[in-house]
């Protein structure tokens, strides 16, 4: 159990949900029908449902990576960080492949499950475009390094990690409330997704010799470190300032902006990233980066539920 839990990386898990707390209590602060309260907007089934296939998708892709890399020999000696399970032997690569199988399954069960309680026997349409999108999840969690044509091996990681964990994320478990688009929300949708590309770039910069040594062509393989460090700064920068346009564009109370202590830790890595001249020694960062999204989630959701209260309170 011991071993599976680590290659499960409980530590990448709180990054993974950062859009699904946004994307819920925005809709619980904005409800779409005026006779509505925010609490009837809000479904507390749909929101336990979003996190579990979110966990489901995360822990998903971390073993289908670790199998990716394992049997393809891109987890050796040379690898900076925690070994991998198979890597160490400690997990056979037929177990970790029957691991992705069943973890594809009871995540494809939740995100029905999820979709029921959002459509029920309504919306027929919508609900298969979102069984068809918790599909394309799957497939893309596994296939990031499984397979030739892994994408993660030409530099597409980057993608898939904005559109699912950022867009997705944030705008699609707000659709399940709401029933509809709301474009204000794109801002801090994007915003998770550049600091989740983050997590990944920082992991891309720490792994660069030993990707390229195995012909793993990250996107920081592609552009060389001096330019993923620019990427990075962009990254990282875009996704605080954006989230700052969003709150003034929602109109944010001057105690709503209790989110900004997360860029505390944003902003000494980002000088910490800077000095660096050993990728190796990039390791903890990413803890670092991973849990001040989660922070700034968090926080951002608290600031949207203290605009609940005075509406609430006006109201009374």
């Amino acid at each position: 159990m011991k071993h599976w839990i680590q290659a499960a990386r409980l530590r990448t898990l709180p990054l993974s949900v950062s859009g699904i707390i946004v994307g819920s209590m925005y809709a619980l602060a904005h409800p779409t029908d005026a006779i509505l309260t925010p609490t009837e907007v809000f479904n507390w089934k749909i929101f336990g449902f979003a996190i579990l296939t979110t966990l489901g998708l995360q822990v998903l892709s971390n073993f289908a990576n670790d199998y990716g890399d394992g049997i393809k020999g891109t987890d050796n000696k040379d690898r900076v960080g925690p070994q991998r399970a198979i890597q160490s032997g400690v997990i056979s690569p037929q177990a970790m492949k029957r691991a992705i199988i069943i973890t594809s399954v009871l995540t494809l069960c939740s995100a029905i499950i999820l979709i029921f309680y959002a459509f029920r026997y309504t919306n027929l349409g919508l609900s298969l475009f979102y069984l068809i999108l918790g599909i394309l999840a799957i497939a893309s969690a596994i296939r990031y390094t499984v397979g030739n044509t892994a994408y993660g091996y030409r530099g597409y990681g980057d993608v898939f990690v904005f559109i699912f964990f950022g867009l997705v994320s944030t705008l699609g478990v707000n659709f399940l409330y709401s029933k509809q688009l709301d474009f204000d929300l794109f801002l801090p949708a994007i915003a998770i997704g550049l600091l989740s590309v983050a997590v990944l770039n920082l992991n891309n910069m720490r792994d660069e010799e030993s990707d390229r040594k195995v012909n793993k062509n990250t996107l920081v393989v592609k552009i060389g470190g001096a330019n993923a460090k620019k990427y990075h700064y962009f990254l990282v920068i875009t996704a605080m300032v954006l989230v700052l346009v969003f709150a003034i564009i929602d109109d944010f109370h001057f105690d709503q902006y209790l989110f900004v202590v997360a860029y505390i830790p944003l902003i000494k890595h980002l000088v910490t990233v800077y000095k660096n001249d050993n990728p190796k020694a990039l390791d903890p960062e990413l803890k670092k980066v991973a849990l001040s999204t989660f922070a700034l989630s968090v926080l951002l959701a608290l600031c949207m539920i203290f605009f609940i209260s005075d509406v609430l309170v006006n109201n009374s």
